[in-house]
């Protein structure tokens, strides 16, 4: 269990917070927890989360994993991301209120020219309800 406050992984602030834990990290893979709340941002007139929001989720996944390591790891000021394209990417189900989302990435490839690609599954009560994959360009700007 990664015992590390989300605002210390991410850049992102409130209300635009779309992770709410990264519970998990070893090496190349990382998974986080995220509830969805009636006052989100991102929710549909219906009252699931919208594609948008699942797409945020998955991108501050992709960059709590980045800030573990490093702060964690590199023992370095966590850096920003930017996402450089999604690919492959398929919506299964939308989410509503009261549904608490599991998101897990796996690096595929790493290090090359600042880019990461990480590819993406995010569950709700165990069953996947979106997955793709993420490419994500780190910055040598640091998270405040």
């Amino acid at each position: 269990m990664v015992d590390i406050p989300i605002s210390e992984l991410i850049p992102q602030r409130p209300p635009f917070v779309m992770v709410d834990k990264l519970v998990s990290f070893e090496g190349k893979i990382a998974s986080s927890t995220f509830l969805i709340t009636k006052d989100n941002v991102m929710l549909a007139e219906n009252g699931t989360l919208s594609a948008g929001g699942i797409l945020e989720n998955m991108a501050q996944t992709c960059a709590a994993r980045i800030g573990y390591i490093n702060k964690v790891i590199e023992s370095q000021s966590v850096k920003i991301g930017v996402v450089a394209s999604l690919k492959n990417i398929t919506i299964h189900s939308y989410p509503s209120v009261g549904d608490e989302l599991t998101t897990t990435v796996e690096e595929t490839l790493g290090g090359f020219m600042n880019m990461t690609i990480l590819n993406t599954k995010v569950t709700c009560n165990n069953i996947l309800i979106a997955d793709g994959e993420v490419k994500v360009a780190l910055t040598d700007k640091e998270s405040k």
